[in-house]
């Protein structure tokens, strides 16, 4: 069985070029466009990873973090902010928040792919 990824994000082209890639890569994917409806999906879908970008309506990614990271039944799921903010600041407000995490947008398909793997090892006990 795939493992299956959560995107986050509220511009659809990011959504369907990181759809295309990992799914070439072997992943289930699923999406959500604003803040309340990614919190609802990493809730009931069980995604093994969520990919997460910072900026969303309803609700911003440093809030899902937090909240996922908060409950017991989520904590465990690695969350990668996926963002165009790249200021220092916003890095370490995202790991405070309890992302395991931070990739620019303008990221290097094959060490994004590397680490989503390896976050996703990790949570297996690989």
């Amino acid at each position: 069985m795939a493992d299956k990824i959560l995107i986050i994000d509220d511009d659809p082209m990011i959504i369907e070029v990181m759809k295309s890639r990992l799914e070439a890569n072997g992943y289930e994917v699923i999406s959500a466009t604003d803040g309340k409806e990614g919190l609802n999906r990493a809730r009931t879908d069980s995604p093994g990873l969520i990919l997460l970008d910072i900026t969303l309506p309803k609700m911003d990614g440093f809030r899902i973090t937090q909240l996922l990271k908060l409950d017991d039944r989520f904590k465990k799921i690695p969350i990668v902010l996926f963002t165009g903010r790249v200021q220092e600041e916003d890095k370490e407000t995202g790991l405070a928040a309890g992302a395991d995490a931070f990739v620019p947008k303008n990221f290097d398909p094959e060490k994004l792919l590397a680490q989503l793997r390896t976050l996703l090892d990790k949570t297996k006990g690989i």
